[in-house]
């Protein structure tokens, strides 16, 4: 997967990219990252991308040449230009493998200021949104895009470190604990200590549905859950 990252902070991407596991799957050469400075394609003094809007309206806009020239530069016939904006589609962790495995290279464009020219969506192919709250720029956005879909390529970590992630099977993650094994009077619960795998294992599908159903109850699809998760669920519906 190719990363071509449209933004006005190349210093926020770089930074974010030389750690943990991007800067890894990098150096693996199983992601590529491009970090492209908007100001490089205006063709305005002082690098210029913004001004003020038609009709009246506070703050700036960016303007769609700069825009499109930064797409074009870099566009192939395998890209696929998203743009950040709050007013996309909320990005989920099925996008995020959707997007794995289905193309090989990504523009994303960072929003910024009020927003954009308009016509700037006549060159863009999806508009993807990470939650419904404004941020000053599209820099995060972005990269929470390239983080959740660079952990889905195969060969970035090892399948079985997301296989029980969040969001992996409609079911939130169970609960996880470390040394020491009493602290303050709480201690870590006796079967992960136990050593017994199908023991821990059943505990561990147990806490999956009863996290999601008293955080995140919206996520729980039946049909993807084993007959003892069923189980559970069912007690839990009656208030057991």
């Amino acid at each position: 997967m190719k990363y071509s990252i449209i933004t006005l902070f190349p210093k926020t991407i770089q930074a974010y990219i030389e750690e943990s596991i991007i800067k890894k799957a990098l150096e693996r050469n199983l992601i590529a990252v491009e970090i492209i400075d908007l100001r490089d394609y205006t063709t305005l003094a002082h690098n210029q991308v913004d001004d003020y809007q038609f009709g009246g309206g506070k703050g700036m806009v960016l303007m769609v040449e700069p825009i499109v020239r930064a797409i074009e530069a870099v566009k192939t016939k395998n890209s696929w230009v998203v743009l950040t904006t709050p007013q996309g589609q909320t990005w989920q962790q099925t996008l995020a493998k959707q997007f794995a495995k289905q193309y090989e290279h990504l523009i994303i464009i960072c929003g910024h200021y009020e927003g954009f020219d308009e016509r700037v969506l006549e060159y863009v192919d999806q508009e993807v949104s990470i939650g419904d709250y404004v941020l000053t720029g599209g820099e995060i956005a972005a990269l929470v895009i390239v983080d959740s879909i660079t952990r889905s390529i195969p060969h970035v970590i090892k399948e079985e470190s997301f296989a029980q992630d969040s969001f992996e099977n409609n079911l939130l993650d169970y609960p996880v604990y470390t040394k020491p094994v009493e602290f303050r009077g709480s201690k870590v619960p006796d079967v992960l200590l136990s050593g017994h795998h199908a023991n821990i294992q059943k505990f561990k599908d147990e806490q999956q549905v009863i996290n999601t159903w008293k955080k995140r109850p919206d996520l729980i699809d039946e049909k993807q859950l084993n007959q003892y998760q069923k189980e559970i669920l069912n007690k839990l519906k009656k208030g057991e």
